[in-house]
């Protein structure tokens, strides 16, 4: 614990705001106060007293009667689907005109409920085409009133809401604005959150900074980036998808686990794609498959050590969700890593011999290739999913969604990762190969339409898994396809900016701005 925190200061504030929870007169106050705290990243600390709320709004939410206006319906809808409510988009139909069937006009110039419904309307799944319709309207006045705006501040919020909406965003991405501009609650609150926030932030960024150097000194222990001087020496970044999908404080080992099967997802892609000729590549995916240390003789000595890491690393994790949950999985998690050599071998394949495959059979691949089920596979475990009712069928699609946005916006990047001069195909290739007649600005298009499309089956399959045995793997999915665009989007230096400035406000900084 930091030198100078006030445990009992920090007790008496969570306490003010659980009797603010439990004694807010009016609904709407509840509603207002419980996005804030999710906002703020505070929320782990008032679960029983959000759930609660949210229940009672559901059980009172046939057609949100008592709310007759936008920014109430809209807020009340959106936090009840984010917390697997699956409450009906056809409120929504309220504000249309019953002549002609448009958006009522006196929405078109109120910047806050437009932003409210753009916010509201990121929820949807597929068929709810009302949905569909808010944010069209929503979005495209929003760009009208960004462009006739003479505000900096509403014009930062308006491109802030259309390029990074609330619910695709990480919380904790947002956190230091909102907790910065927090005006409070009719009144109340405003000292007191913001005095929450930034205690919690310090105490979260310890954990956070102790983690880190857990997962570093491990890193190094290994000595794999000494001994293949290609391959990415990135514990900071691997332990930031940790950081980003599991946001529980209290999720520490869990963190530092997933860290080091992320970190071989990278290691193992480095091998394929700037290492191994096909004959080695071949050797070394029949040695993860047989997943047996005497296996190790039949490689070239610079996969040796990888491969033995990798073996050894996945057992212990195995063997250390064993020690707490009393079930071991290694055999599951093992099968994970066969198969994402598999795919990353057909890939290489594909490509040394020129062969450009059909976008079906790109994608189906490439869903395993990107890394994504293996990890998700471990995250299940970690959680204590393996003891519980829920089995990897049944978190099979979620995790191909989480991929599936994770791929197509990896092709989407015109720059390739620092350091790395391998290839490997795109998607978008792929499509332009295809559609011989279509150009690369259509392309793009294109595969932004699949990832908004997949985005819905993600949304679908978040509320049949917010049971409580589920909920927290569900969430964390959710994180996971929050995190990409902060690993994909480069600028032209080809670096990422948005995921630096992640790191240094987690890791390094403050709230205040």
């Amino acid at each position: 614990m930091q030198d100078g925190f006030n445990s009992t200061k920090f007790g008496l504030l969570v306490k003010d705001v659980k009797y603010a929870l439990g004694t807010q007169i009016n609904s709407t106050n509840n509603l207002v106060l419980v996005d804030a705290l999710q906002r703020m990243g505070v929320e782990h600390h008032f679960q029983q007293e959000i759930q609660s709320i949210l229940q009672k709004e559901y059980e009172q939410s046939a057609c949100f009667y008592k709310y007759q206006n936008h920014h109430d319906i809209s807020l009340c809808f959106r936090l009840l689907r984010q917390e697997g409510y699956h409450v009906s988009a056809d409120v929504f139909k309220r504000f249309k005109n019953n002549d002609d069937g448009t958006f009522g006009l006196n929405l078109s110039q109120d910047v806050n409920g437009l932003i409210d419904l753009y916010e509201a309307s990121q929820l949807g799944v597929e068929g709810e085409h009302i949905l569909d319709e808010v944010a069209n309207y929503s979005g495209e006045h929003l760009n009208a009133c960004l462009a006739n705006s003479d505000s900096c501040d509403e014009a930062r919020i308006i491109k802030e809401t259309l390029k990074y909406p609330y619910h695709k965003s990480l919380a904790s991405c947002k956190a230091k604005s909102f907790i910065n501009n927090f005006k409070g609650i009719n009144g109340w609150g405003r000292s007191t959150l913001q005095e929450l926030a930034n205690m919690d932030y310090s105490i979260t960024k310890e954990i956070h900074q102790h983690e880190l150097a857990q997962v570093s000194r491990w890193w190094k222990s290994l000595g794999l980036a000494e001994e293949l001087k290609l391959l990415r020496d990135q514990p900071l970044k691997w332990y930031t998808w940790s950081m980003a999908v599991l946001q529980d404080p209290r999720m520490s080992q869990q963190r530092i686990e997933l860290a080091k099967c992320i970190s071989f997802v990278y290691v193992i892609d480095d091998i394929f794609d700037v290492y191994g000729t096909i004959e080695e590549l071949t050797l070394f995916t029949q040695a993860v498959n047989r997943w047996e240390l005497s296996a190790m003789v039949d490689l070239p000595e610079y996969m040796r050590s990888p491969y033995k890491a990798l073996y050894n690393t996945i057992n212990s994790v195995g063997y250390n969700i064993y020690k707490i949950y009393g079930q071991n999985p290694t055999q599951n998690l093992r099968n994970t890593w066969g198969n994402l050599c598999n795919a990353f071998l057909k890939e290489a394949k594909w490509f040394a011999s020129g062969v450009v495959p059909s976008t079906n059979e790109y994608l189906k691949n490439g869903l395993v290739s990107s890394g994504v089920q293996a990890v998700l596979v471990h995250m299940f475990y970690l959680l204590g999913l393996g003891v519980s009712s829920i089995h990897l069928e049944d978190v099979s699609a979620i995790s191909s969604s989480v991929a599936t946005i994770l791929r197509l916006w990896d092709d989407l990047g015109s720059a390739k990762d620092e350091d790395q001069e391998g290839k490997d195909g795109s998607y978008i290739e792929c499509y332009m190969k295809e559609n011989k007649d279509t150009s690369i600005e259509l392309a793009r298009e294109h595969v932004i339409n699949l990832i908004e499309d997949e985005w819905k089956k993600l949304n679908k399959e978040h509320l049949h898994l917010m049971s409580p045995s589920s909920r927290s793997f569900s969430k964390a999915s959710l994180n996971s396809a929050r995190m990409v665009p902060l690993m994909y989007s480069y600028d032209d230096n080809q670096s990422l900016p948005i995921l630096q400035e992640y790191i240094k406000s987690m890791l390094y900084g403050d709230l205040s701005m």
